[in-house]
């Protein structure tokens, strides 16, 4: 190429040769480098000990040095064409000048801190490896999330369930006319019946083995995710966990980020624009979670106390997490600090060069792992350890990986990613100023409204205030009115010397809702009345929610809802007669019903 820009450099200056190795990834064949040792002889004109000092830029028309210089050559990367004006801004010259010389004036020590983030190389990494894994990751927690979902949607939405879907959509169809298919978007509307239910699950299942295998991963990513979305959209408050909405919002990124080909091998260049996305997804989600402990103004997050009452007023503790809450105070208030640390912190590490990123990842998934080793929170923390995947390159995995040659890719699939990133940078920002006590404006509001039925946009932040007593829901039911036996549950609390249970990934997702129910009153879960009625009903659908029959095969003729006082047994009393929990019942929750005339 002829009369390419001539970018001079000092040779012999290893932070000089390391980001000029950057630079030349960027901007490709339309820069030359060359070191001054060697080109100095051409340019008489201008002394040896500027060139050492500073680098230099020759164009066609134009000299430029120093910081003028560092961003004029930048200017010729994809992307990066308005660089020139930003020195032109009024009073950015003299700044940027003062901020070259500050580093070029300690250069070891950049060099070392540059060696330190970045690695033996500035040079960026291939993600080819990192994109298949990470795909892969999304496809098993939808693999996973499908499955546990079959197990239960009968007795949750179907025709027989607690809050069937069809009685939702035959509502929507009455009172919202065609908006009900933006506002609804499902594939139920073609049929809502339990074989149509079901085949959605499996269906969704078998197209997460395409990111997992990396058969046709593009369309099978978008098959998964509108089918998640279909079940999402009706199944009421059974389908509303903050990790249905992570693995939407998770799922459409991964559309951008999977190759639309039959194979990987014949696959485009894997997007980093996606990958990115990816990585600020997990930014989000940390960020937001520790925003809103600080500002909920709850006093147990302020003192750092929380966490004496999380481990056995959580939804559903694991073994592990009687053993947690034995622990010290100052075990407690240290971990509660050191959450806070990770979940503040490692956001902005997730931003940083490549090894710090990691670090944070890092961070991240040990308290995941930590998290999943004490409570039952489904496909959360396998979800969250494959975001953090996503702040990986190649070279962690395979020391000096060089990407391979790949096909250019599609300029779909920029635009694509430009428009969701534009959409998805948008309203997190303005979750989290809202977080923050900062309301939207009017039209942000429209604009969040508007994306809300793709529940792929979404706001994060487990636990904002810390429940400091736990009461659990018994549902009784009786032959004769006289007496009175409990109906368990398969998962949460209920006899206190049954263990607590190790049920992740899958998700039961009454026993979730049922401890949201004992937060308040009846009339604030509607869909418990229907419960009750499905109890009393007999049906397999909703049978098939809970423990073995207390009557055998005996119909209830009565059924109520018994509120009792729950928490961990101590441990004179764990050792005493192997009790993990301690109840006392405080009342009725619900009255006593009979479909009996």
């Amino acid at each position: 190429m002829k009369d390419r820009p001539v970018l001079v450099f000092d040779g012999d200056c290893g932070f000089c040769r390391l980001w000029i190795e950057r630079w030349r990834g960027a901007t490709g064949d339309a820069v030359e480098y060359a070191p001054y040792q060697t080109a100095a002889a051409r340019r008489p004109q201008i002394p040896r000990e500027d060139f050492a000092r500073e680098v230099h830029l020759f164009e066609a028309a134009r000299t430029s040095r120093g910081a003028e210089a560092v961003l004029r050559c930048l200017a010729y990367a994809p992307g990066l064409s308005g660089l020139p004006r930003l020195y032109a801004a009024p009073g950015a010259a003299p700044v940027l000048e003062a901020a070259y010389r500050f580093v070029a004036e300690r250069r070891p020590f950049f060099s070392r801190l540059t060696r330190l983030l970045w690695g033996e190389t500035t040079a960026p990494a291939p993600i080819f490896l990192t994109t298949r894994l990470v795909l892969a990751g999304v496809g098993l927690c939808y693999l996973l999330a499908f499955a546990s979902l079959a197990a239960q949607v009968r007795g949750l939405v179907g025709a027989d369930g607690i809050m069937p879907a069809a009685a939702l959509l035959a509502s929507a169809k009455a009172q919202l006319g065609a908006e009900r298919f933006w506002l609804l978007p499902t594939a139920a509307w073609l049929s809502v019946s339990d074989a149509a239910l079901l085949s959605y699950c499996w269906l969704g299942a078998l197209a997460s083995l395409g990111l997992i295998l990396g058969a046709a991963a593009g369309p099978c990513a978008l098959l998964c995710w509108a089918l998640y979305l279909s079940l999402s959209a009706i199944g009421s408050d059974f389908m509303n966990f903050q990790w249905d909405a992570l693995l939407l919002e998770t799922g459409l990124l991964a559309c951008l980020l999977a190759p639309w080909t039959w194979t990987a091998r014949s696959a485009s260049a894997p997007s980093r624009g996606a990958l990115w996305l990816l990585r600020l997804l997990l930014v989000k989600l940390m960020l937001q979670s520790g925003l809103v402990k600080l500002v909920s103004g709850d006093a147990a997050w302020r003192d750092l106390t929380a966490l004496t009452y999380h481990y056995w007023t959580q939804p559903l503790p694991a073994p592990a997490a009687w053993w947690a809450h034995q622990l010290p105070a100052w075990v407690h208030k240290l971990s509660c600090l050191i959450m806070f640390a990770i979940e503040l912190g490692a956001p902005i590490l997730l931003l940083s060069p490549r090894r710090a990123r990691a670090a944070g990842a890092i961070m991240i998934a040990i308290l995941m792992i930590l998290i999943a080793a004490s409570g039952n929170y489904g496909i959360f923390n396998m979800l969250t350890a494959v975001l953090c995947l996503s702040c990986l390159d190649d070279r962690f995995f395979r020391r000096g990986e060089t990407a391979p040659a790949a096909v250019a890719a599609p300029r779909a699939r920029a635009w694509g990613v430009g428009a969701v990133a534009a959409l998805s940078l948008t309203i997190g920002l303005l979750w989290t100023l809202a977080i923050l006590g900062v309301a939207p404006p009017a039209p942000a509001r429209a604009l969040i409204a508007a994306v809300s039925p793709l529940r792929s946009f979404n706001r994060y932040g487990l636990f904002a205030v810390m429940t400091r007593a736990r009461d659990e829901i018994a549902i009784e039911v009786s032959a004769d009115g006289r007496d009175w036996r409990e109906w368990p549950f398969l998962y949460k609390p209920g006899d206190p010397r049954r263990a607590p249970p190790v049920v992740a990934p899958h998700m039961p997702r009454l026993d979730w809702q049922m401890w949201f129910a004992a937060l308040g009153e009846p009339k604030h879960s509607p869909w418990f009345g229907n419960l009750m009625f499905r109890v009393l009903e007999g049906g397999p659908a909703t049978a098939s929610l809970l423990g073995p029959h207390p009557l055998g095969a005996s119909k209830p003729l009565y059924a109520r809802a018994v509120l009792y006082a729950t928490a961990f047994a101590p441990p004179e009393r764990r050792r005493a007669d192997g009790s993990w929990w301690t109840r006392e019942r405080k009342g009725l929750f619900f009255p006593v019903v009979s479909l009996k005339r």
